[in-house]
């Protein structure tokens, strides 16, 4: 298949097959002196909302920050984790030349130390379609709880005992909102391809 063609429509190469799709979320904790951050765990989700991936990863480097709070991440969690270089190969093997679907996911690709076609992201994060149908004015940047809240009228991220988020939950939250406007948007990604 020429590139060409797949800068162009996308959508039109992968509509009706909900198999090119994925959603992915990750949760990160703090390594080192400085508390980098660093993968401890990576969610994946078809189309249909269902787990192809979950797996805590531990870091190459020492865990400082585990960031529980937020990432609901204990250092039981990373005893037996799959380690970082492994698990970066088999989600490369699971996204590559998929319609890859996250919220602020370049922070997902970053930590994975991976750069996925821009042609092939759908951010969440960066949609007004989606702040318009939350009733939210504007174009800035609404959380994943936020939104999720507004069109869903379900809460997520709340964690139990502290626990933070979940991935898995995120992940799938975040396919849900896609759908939410999968076609118009893209109906825009199309027209703005034939526009250039």
């Amino acid at each position: 298949m020429e590139a060409s063609l797949l800068l162009r429509a996308p959508q039109f190469l992968f509509a009706g097959n909900p198999n090119k799709y994925v959603a992915i979320d990750c949760e990160m904790v703090g390594t080192g002196p400085k508390r980098l951050s660093e993968l401890a765990r990576c969610s994946i989700v078809s189309y249909e909302g269902d787990v192809i991936y979950d797996q805590f990863i531990r870091p190459a480097s020492k865990v400082t920050d585990y960031r529980t709070r937020w990432s609901g991440i204990r250092r039981a969690d990373l005893i037996n984790a799959t380690p970082f270089a492994q698990a970066r190969m088999e989600i490369m093997k699971l996204i590559k030349g998929k319609v890859v679907v996250g919220h602020a996911v370049h922070n997902d690709f970053k930590v994975i130390g991976y750069s996925h076609p821009p042609e092939l992201i759908r951010d969440t994060s960066q949609i007004p379609l989606l702040n318009q149908k939350a009733g939210i004015e504007g174009n800035r940047c609404t959380s994943l709880k936020k939104l999720t809240k507004a069109i869903f009228n379900r809460d997520i991220q709340v964690g139990q005992n502290y626990l933070g988020h979940s991935s898995v939950e995120d992940a799938r939250a975040t396919m849900e909102l896609y759908k939410v406007v999968e076609h118009e948007w893209e109906r825009q990604l199309d027209a703005n391809s034939e526009a250039r």
